[in-house]
Formats: structure tokens, sequence, C-alpha cells
């Protein structure tokens, strides 16, 4: 093994993780922003990579540093959904229970329900990864993609029988097609995402106005969040955590199943009730999905998420085959990644919990809806704040029909049965 190149994947995983604690604790600002730029700077940092230890594959080194982040922000971005309530497009469904546990005083139970789920979760994906790339190249690759359209069917249909079940069918009917017009519109309508600091995401205004601005604006009703506590013990277990696996392999292949989604059909069946247990089967879940887009994309070529992406894009074909030395190198910062966003996430929480106390909650709700009314055009422009008008609209429909936001998730499956 090259020891050089080891400990080059270990220091630009370290770098990794700083960069995902960034992405992870400031609302609005994803990963996949981070992986865009570090894509663009590409050429410089290959210099810079050869210049301070020639001889270094500076594609899996950069790469490294992108897989760490990735993995860190998987962790530490359930922080803002729980204190905040500033939703990722991973983790969305979370926002509500996490500030269910805030108010009552138990926001560490949150995060420390996530931290634990992310770490069961990473574990397992980062020991499943190698037998199941190896079972994928045999073939098994081929057999999975044809299902894709049952697979993404089967899911639609029973969230919006769960809706049924809760009596208000027609309704989730309503905001399942609504928010799957408005991702379709996101993804194929000449309508631009320029903002003043270049071209971004237009899930950004998409995602914040189904899932966050919504949940903000009618929690800024109460009165101040109380004193919290936490009495450092793990509130759910490895259960959920574990639970969570089998659906993040599940939605680390078939495309249009992200965390958000898999979490939500997972929870019609598992019957999760306690808030911090759903917490944690979603954190493990988009963690799971995070690492397992190595395997994909060693497999078939193509990404399941922007990481993923920008990824393929640097390594080329360094990363295919059995066993590449790129794809283990990329593991071995996935487990690096996974141990400091445990210890990360701890240490955000207990920071975000120690200030909660001392915040007007109605003061900095609103101040994090005038952050992202000020961030999505400068990050997407004109349409992208039409956009968050209309997906805030359609956000409210959970609150005033009583149908449940999981529902929502139509905006990223919709779009993908269509395509299909």
């Amino acid at each position: 093994m090259d020891m050089a190149l080891l400990f080059s994947v270990s220091l630009a995983s370290v770098i990794g993780a700083g960069m995902g604690l960034f992405t992870g604790i400031v609302p609005g600002i994803h990963v996949n922003t981070l992986a865009a730029m570090l894509l663009a700077g590409y050429p410089a940092m290959e210099e810079a990579v050869s210049a301070i230890a020639p001889g270094v594959d500076a594609a899996t080194t950069v790469c490294a540093c992108v897989t760490s982040a990735s993995v860190v922000h998987s962790f530490v971005d359930f922080v803002p959904s729980v204190f905040i309530g500033a939703p990722d497009s991973e983790d969305a469904v979370s926002v509500l229970p996490g500030h269910r546990l805030l108010l009552e005083g138990r926001g560490m139970a949150a995060v420390r329900a996530a931290a634990i789920g992310s770490l069961v979760g990473a574990s397992c994906a980062t020991l499943l990864s190698i037998p199941l790339q190896l079972i994928l190249l045999a073939g098994a690759g081929d057999v999975l993609e044809g299902f894709t359209p049952v697979v993404l069917l089967v899911c639609s249909g029973v969230l919006l029988a769960n809706e049924f079940r809760r009596g208000c069918g027609m309704w989730g009917i309503a905001a399942f097609l609504l928010s799957g017009a408005l991702g379709y519109a996101c993804m194929v309508l000449p309508i631009g995402s320029d903002g003043l600091f270049g071209e971004g995401s237009l899930l950004l205004p998409l995602l914040s106005g189904l899932f966050g601005i919504p949940v903000l604006l009618s929690s800024s009703k109460g009165g101040r969040t109380p004193s919290q506590r936490d009495d450092g013990a793990d509130p759910v277990g490895p259960g959920p955590g574990l639970k969570g696996v089998v659906t993040g392999c599940i939605a680390g292949w078939f495309p249009g199943i992200t965390a958000t989604v898999g979490a939500s059909v997972a929870a019609c069946f598992i019957g999760e009730d306690r808030p911090e247990r759903f917490i944690s089967t979603v954190a493990s879940i988009g963690t799971v999905t995070s690492v397992l887009s190595l395997v994909t994309l060693s497999v078939s070529g193509s990404g399941r998420s922007g990481t993923a992406i920008v990824i393929g894009e640097i390594m080329g074909d360094g990363l295919g085959g059995a066993l590449s030395e790129g794809f283990l190198m990329l593991l071995l910062s996935t487990a690096m990644g996974s141990a400091l966003g445990y210890v990360l996430t701890l240490l955000s929480g207990r920071f975000m919990s120690g200030i909660s106390d001392m915040v007007d909650p109605v003061r900095m709700n609103r101040a994090v809806v005038v952050f992202l009314l000020v961030l999505v055009p400068l990050l997407t422009g004109p349409c992208g704040l039409l956009v968050l008008l209309f997906s805030t609209v359609v956000g409210f429909l959970p609150n005033v029909c009583g149908v449940g936001r999981t529902v929502l998730c139509g905006c990223l499956m919709v779009p993908v049965i269509l395509f299909l």
C-alpha cells in the first residue's frame, strides 16, 4: 500500500470533515454546493497536491475530501433541523419531531438519536460496501435497474394509502401531486437558477418552502424555548439505526428514493411512535445512502447524489472495477468521516443547546425565514424566489388540511416516475 497516498487521504478526510461541519451547521448551504466548488477548482488543487506530495494521486485525495465532507454533513445537518427548523434534502421530515423534542426541553436527545443512528448506519454501510459491490458487479445491478419504476410506484402508493387510513386521502393526493408538479417544473422548465454568486440548485427554495418555512412560521407563535437538559445517555440504542440500514440500501441504489422518502415509507411499517426513534431511523437512512452512493457509482458509473457525481467527474474510471485502490481509499475516508461526524454532531448540538434558551424562538425563527428569503435569490436568482413562494403555499397544506408532511416527498418522486 502506498503510504504517501494513505497519509494524503487521511489528511484530506480531516479537512473534509471541517467542510462538512460548516455545510451541515449553516442552514441552506448543502454539501453538494461545496462539492461543485471543489470540482470547479480541481485543476488548481491538483497542482497544489502534486507540488506538496509529488507522485500522490491528486484525484483520490480531493475525492477523499469530498467523501468525508458528505458523510460528516449527513451527521451534522440534523442539528439545525432540531434547533432551528431549517431542512436539508435528506432530513426534511425530521424537522417536526425534532422541534417537538426541543419544546419538551430534550433537544439534545434528538441530536444524540441522530448521531447514534448515523453512526450505526455508516458503520453497517461501510462493512457492506465491499460485498455489495461484488454482488452488483456480478449482475445483480442490471436486474435491480429494471425494478426502479415498480419500486417508485409502490413507495408512492404506501405514502398515499397511509393518508387514506388517516382520513385525508384526497388531500394527500392533492398535496403529493402539487409538490410533484413543483419538483417536475424545477427540473424541466426553462427557468434559470442564476444567483449573484453563480448558479444554484432550485432544490434549496423547493425544499425550504415545502418543509422549512411552514414549520418555522407555525412554531413562531409560542413562548420561549424551554431550558434544555441532557442526561448524556443514548435515548434510542442501535435498533432504529439498524432498521434504517435496509431502507438506506434501497435508497442508495434506486433514483428518487432519497432518505426522506425511505424514512417516510419505513415509518408506515415500523411504527416508530417516539420522535427520537424516528429521527434515528431517518439519520441512519441518510448516512447509509451517502456511503452506498460510492458503491452505486463504482458499479453503474452514475451518481445518485451531487457529491457522487462530482467524484465520478474527478476520478473517472479510477473508481470502477472490483476493489480498486481508489474505492478502498474512499471507504477509508468514509470510516474517518463517520467517527469525526459523530463527535462533531454532539459538540455542535451541545453548543446549540446551551444557547437555545438565551434566544427568543419567535425572533430566531423569523430571522431564519428572512435569512432564507435573502439566501434564495442570492444563490438561485428571481426564479428561485418564485419557486420558494409557490412551494411555501403548498407546504402549508399539511397545516390546513391535516395531511402528513411526508406526502410532500412527491416533489422528488413524481419527476423520476415521469422521466422513467
